[in-house]
């Protein structure tokens, strides 16, 4: 199983519309230092899932039937724009699980094109798709949002974005089972910062204190936390994540 982080920034992404400061600069000359939106890629044997769909260049990433389908982990804009392009195509139907939200995101659920959206999922009820087990996790957020644990051969990935700190349902069904390989979640601020909607640097290293995983890896990150990393150095155990990051879970076990 393979996790391929696609987008690992905030809604404002790097670099910051009108911002100067030296680490939008360098964003600026070389993209490859830039976050894009929040997403990543599963894979598992020979088959692919798109975890949220924010990137506006969707459509040209990813050829029709080349993935199994998309998982939504909430109707925020920075994480379904690049649907709105997407559903006009005359793809077979792309099979699209996501929280039970009515409102969705504009008319994307009224007007889904080849998007077939599938809102059946609760918290801790466990499904298979190919041999894979997904379990959607409650998380704490401004709308319906799941985090989802992932689970292929007695491996194990929670990818948790976007939330601030974890309910108390979520946290005891995490805290009773084997621990985690990787834990990928959201960190959007620097440590000291009270931000809402989304974790600070203090909120994810309690969490990881009382997870345990192998291996904590942050995304959604803002601005001025990109730029917190870049001066100082994370604990033991937690490192940032960038677009690109490919984590391969036999590898976390090493």
């Amino acid at each position: 199983m393979r996790l391929t982080l696609l987008g690992t920034g905030a809604a404002g992404g790097m670099p910051l519309y009108g911002c100067d400061c030296v680490d939008c600069r360098q964003a600026q000359a070389d993209p490859g230092l830039g976050r894009m939106p929040c997403s990543a890629l599963l894979e598992w044997g020979e088959h692919r899932l798109l975890l949220d769909a924010g990137l506006p260049d969707l459509h040209r990433r990813f050829a029709s039937g080349s993935y199994d389908g998309m998982l939504l982990t909430h109707f925020h804009v920075d994480h379904v724009q690049g649907l709105f392009h997407l559903r006009w195509g005359p793809a077979a139907p792309i099979p699209v699980w996501c929280p039970p939200d009515p409102d969705g995101c504009a008319d994307l659920l009224e007007h889904s094109g080849c998007l077939d959206f599938r809102p059946v999922m609760t918290h801790g009820h466990t499904w298979q798709l190919h041999g894979l087990s997904i379990t959607p996790l409650d998380m704490v957020h401004s709308r319906p949002t799941l985090g989802y644990l992932f689970e292929y051969h007695g491996r194990r990935l929670a990818y948790l974005t976007d939330t601030k700190g974890l309910p108390a349902h979520t946290l005891r069904l995490l805290q009773g089972l084997p621990a985690l390989e990787v834990l990928v979640i959201d960190c959007s601020f620097p440590p000291g910062s009270a931000g809402r909607n989304h974790n600070s640097l203090n909120e994810v290293l309690e969490l990881h204190a009382g997870l345990r995983p192998r291996s904590t890896v942050l995304t959604h990150i803002g601005h001025d936390l990109h730029g917190w990393l870049q001066r100082h150095t994370l604990p033991p155990g937690v490192r940032a994540g960038w677009d690109g990051l490919s984590l391969e879970l036999c590898e976390a076990l090493a």
